[in-house]
């Protein structure tokens, strides 16, 4: 029996290849999910779902590198703070994780997307014949004609001159390297880039921070700059949700930025 026009458009309406779902049957990209409980891990899981294959256990565990070190930076970080504040107003921990995560932007939380494209630029400049520091000086100009003087990836507020979550990712990044795992040639753009910002700096160290490293990651594993920010949004969820239970079990009410007795600066506007 031939299917409807009428039929045919409405199941087509959202088209999809990463379920198929029907009573009794649940397949994620093919593959039942009976079969995939207990044999896969979560981040095998999550490379399944948004680029479809499976990783190889060594892929699956840098993979995982890059989420376990992004999970939480404390209150003072916008989005944890927010988590915070929504669980003292009465909300649930959907509400608060879903006001942390869309404090998630271009400044908190897009750093990783940004450096990912800063990477494939330099990238690409090579595979045009470039070398690594004519591509990294390009890249850079390029950059900052765009963004600004800042570059995502680089420098941190608290930890100068390194950030510590940097240098362990980026030495499981050349351990994976050397076993054949990923080809070693973000790490090398991402050091190199690290290098020219310090030398533009007057020899002054920059770090390479949480973003520049799993930047790394994300890119020597072949996903698209704009998985970088939503892999840092999976991987913040889950300082956003511990934080957001902690203040619920500590109690408050309608807790602001700042203790009450503290209150912001009256500045009168200046009038023509």
């Amino acid at each position: 029996m031939t299917e409807s026009s009428d039929n045919q458009d409405i199941r087509q309406w959202w088209r999809t290849s990463i379920i198929n779902m029907e009573p009794g049957r649940i397949e994620f990209r093919g593959s039942p999910i009976e079969d995939l409980i207990g044999n896969v891990s979560f981040p095998q899981m999550i490379w399944l779902m948004v680029r479809g294959g499976t990783p190889s256990e060594a892929e699956a565990r840098l993979f995982e590198c890059a989420l376990v070190a992004g999970v939480d930076h404390g209150p003072q970080a916008p989005s944890i703070a927010v988590a915070r504040m929504a669980s003292t107003c009465g909300l649930g921990l959907n509400n608060a994780m879903a006001s942390a995560v869309n404090l998630l932007g271009d400044v908190h939380g897009g750093a990783g997307e940004q450096c990912a494209e800063l990477y494939y630029d330099i990238a690409e400049r090579m595979d045009d014949g470039a070398t690594l520091p004519d591509a990294v000086n390009a890249g850079l100009d390029v950059w900052r004609a765009s963004h600004g003087k800042i570059v995502s990836g680089f420098g941190h507020r608290f930890h100068k001159p390194v950030d510590p979550r940097a240098p362990r990712l980026m030495a499981l990044v050349r351990a994976a390297a050397s076993e054949g795992t990923v080809s070693g040639r973000f790490a090398e753009i991402g050091e190199a880039v690290q290098e020219e910002l310090g030398h533009q700096r007057g020899g002054r160290p920059i770090a390479m921070n949480i973003d520049g490293a799993t930047a790394v990651i994300f890119c020597e594993l072949g996903f698209p700059a704009p998985l970088s920010r939503g892999l840092f949004c999976l991987s913040r969820s889950v300082g956003v949700l511990a934080h957001a239970w902690e203040q619920m079990q500590q109690g408050g009410r309608n807790k602001g930025p700042m203790p009450p007795k503290y209150l912001p600066q009256y500045v009168p506007a200046e009038h023509d």
